[in-house]
């Protein structure tokens, strides 16, 4: 097992790009915000739904240590189409994230830094809408990246779960006044449960994209009846 698992990562490593080659691909993603039709409908637009696990929560002084994401057509979630990797960070993993997220700094100093993990993970983004939950934490770091190796940042345009719920508790707060007022947690566990969604103790990223999937799964099923209907729609609602 430890064989085919050394196997893998010197594959993977094999097949990241050359500087060469970082330039060409970073080429075609400068206009993915471009390549969205904003007419399209919600439940048959493109989604990349992805989650970060961090060395701590300072994009300035922390960094990434792994990367999960899968793809949803619409509101059918592409299990076999995800993307997860292992991140050698470039801060100190303390005892204290690693409790977190379980990820050791001798496992993650087996695998690729970021500079070598960015254009994979973009080219996987392709022009589909990004989506996470309490996005921005996400974005900062991946934007921080990007600024700091290619100078801009990443081009999607990306949308929240969490700001989803927040209007949608709005819209229903109208039709039913007993809610109104009613403190909430909304982090992406207590919002999984209230929605039945399995979910695992343990922090990962990729399992933790596969939970807000499951909960933009949800909220493209009925944001219809609120007016929400094409992709111009979702972002006016819950754009980042």
């Amino acid at each position: 097992m430890i064989n085919s698992i050394s196997t893998f990562k010197q594959q993977l490593i094999g097949k990241l790009f050359t500087p060469k080659e970082n330039g060409l691909f970073l080429g075609k993603h400068i206009d993915s915000d471009q390549n969205i039709d904003l007419s399209t409908p919600i439940d048959q637009a493109n989604y990349v739904v992805f989650d970060t696990e961090l060395t701590g929560l300072n994009f300035k002084n922390d960094s990434i240590v792994s990367l999960g994401a899968l793809k949803m057509t619409g509101g059918l979630i592409n299990i076999g189409d995800h993307y997860y990797r292992i991140v050698e960070p470039r801060t100190e993993l303390t005892g204290n994230s690693v409790v977190i997220h379980g990820i050791t700094p001798s496992e993650a100093s087996d695998w690729p830094d970021i500079k070598k993990i960015l254009p994979e993970f973009l080219d996987f983004c392709g022009n589909s809408i990004i989506v996470g939950h309490f996005v921005s934490v996400d974005l900062n770091f991946i934007n921080s990246e990007m600024k700091r190796l290619y100078g801009y940042s990443l081009q999607n345009p990306a949308v929240d779960t969490f700001k989803m719920y927040q209007w949608i508790r709005q819209m229903e707060e109208e039709v039913c006044a007993y809610h109104g007022g009613l403190s909430e947690v909304t982090d992406l566990i207590s919002l999984a449960k209230k929605y039945n969604i399995p979910v695992s103790q343990a922090h990962n990223s990729l399992d933790d994209a596969f939970v807000t999937a499951q909960l933009l799964q949800r909220f493209i099923s009925f944001l219809p009846k609120f007016g929400v209907k094409t992709v111009r729609d979702l972002m006016r609602i819950s754009r980042q």
